[in-house]
């Protein structure tokens, strides 16, 4: 079969063609790509699904998502120690996602086993059909750190010993990456130097990569150090720090609209005095912070990305009532503060299936790739907002609409 489309991305981040056609070869997989014309005469035989002025790319990445985050739901008390429940949340969240044209993500801390029976019911034996997924376990952070309360979705373990000790359990459940948590909401640092190297050393001997949330310069500067695989949030880096990812390998999911949209919303409720998006008056304390989070983005996102740090989409939405994975958003402001719509799609698809380590599986239209593909109506490189209008969203060759 060949999908066919006035425009199509690669998704390297330069690579367009116009009157562009990608082959499904029936099996799951990308057969081949081209302009329509070639490829209809290549196999005249094959059915044609034209979609005519939208854009052809492939499926997009989340890098940073918490599938099974229930506590913010108005019945959260009904999620707590009940495995099913969490489970069933976290397939809603998935099937939505894959919906809007995410079809992979990277969960970085759910409830412990969540994603992991997921996987299996949908990559392992193929009862569902779900984003593709890589995922954290749960979240590690030390005693009375950022997410410590978060009860089966983090856990606490200090010191250096004890910090290896809870990567090999995550490690023996099932996890594919480690997050670590080492910043809150000031300049104070939380895990020392020591235990961030023993977490980045402990993962890299055996071949695993880390990820880490760290927002404040004090905590990121530590987490360059130490030798992280990727640097979540990093809210107010400075250059010199973007630098220095940029020429150690690591790279950079900056998640702008979650501290966007959450200051979006407290300005909001700020204005009614009143619940908005999920988020109650006893938010109005952390004001302050999003404001110059939200601010800091818009400020300082060009001047980092030009650097040449690899910066990555994620989402991080988990607050009740927020949009599911809205990964075009985050490309959205990513070209309002400063990338071309082609840079900001790399950092969705080719871009984040290398840091994945995916990059023979998904990312890109190209031969011999899984055929996880989303189709926008309109133009994404004239009118990112394209991206949230999906036409047709295909995973592993399936037509999800």
């Amino acid at each position: 079969m060949l999908i066919a489309a006035k425009r199509l991305i690669v998704g390297d981040g330069k690579t367009e063609l116009q009157n562009g056609a990608v082959r499904l070869d029936g099996r799951g997989s990308i057969g081949d790509i081209g302009t329509f014309a070639g490829l209809v005469k290549k196999y005249p035989d094959d059915e044609v699904q034209d979609y005519g002025d939208a854009t052809i790319l492939p499926g997009l990445i989340d890098m940073h998502v918490h599938t099974g985050y229930w506590w913010s739901e108005p019945d959260a008390d009904s999620y707590r120690d009940d495995p099913y429940r969490i489970a069933y949340f976290a397939l809603d969240v998935l099937n939505r996602a894959l919906r809007t044209g995410v079809t992979t993500v990277r969960d970085v801390s759910s409830p412990g086993g969540c994603l992991r029976g997921l996987r299996w019911a949908s990559a392992g034996r193929g009862y569902l059909t779900l984003p593709r997924i890589v995922h954290c376990g749960r979240g590690i952070c030390f005693t009375g750190g950022h997410g410590w309360p978060l009860v089966g979705g983090v856990v606490e373990a200090d010191g250096c010993d004890n910090l290896r000790a809870a990567i090999r359990r995550e490690l023996r459940d099932g996890a594919d990456w480690i997050k670590i948590l080492t910043s809150h909401r000031t300049h104070t640092p939380e895990y020392t130097q020591e235990e961030l190297n023993a977490a980045v050393d402990e993962c890299h001997r055996r071949g695993v990569k880390i990820c880490v949330h760290a927002g404040t310069h004090p905590s990121i500067q530590m987490c360059i150090d130490a030798g992280f695989d990727t640097i979540e949030h990093g809210t107010f880096m400075t250059r010199e720090q973007a630098v220095q990812m940029r020429d150690k390998g690591i790279a950079w999911v900056p998640t702008i609209i979650a501290y966007t949209y959450i200051y979006e919303q407290l300005c909001d409720a700020a204005t009614r005095e009143a619940v908005a998006g999920g988020i109650d008056g006893s938010g109005l304390s952390d004001f302050d912070y999003f404001k110059a989070a939200a601010e800091a983005y818009r400020h300082n996102f060009k001047l980092l990305a030009d650097t040449g740090v690899t910066v990555l989409a994620g989402t991080d939405m988990v607050l009740h009532g927020a949009p599911v994975m809205p990964v075009a958003r985050e490309l959205a402001y990513m070209v309002e503060y400063g990338l071309s719509p082609l840079q900001a799609i790399a950092a969705a698809t080719g871009n984040a299936a290398a840091v994945l380590g995916l990059q023979n599986k998904t990312g890109m239209l190209k031969e011999g790739l899984c055929a996880d593909i989303l189709v926008a109506g309109g133009d994404v490189l004239h009118d990112i907002a394209a991206l949230g209008r999906p036409l047709q969203v295909y995973r592993a060759g399936r037509p999800m609409l």
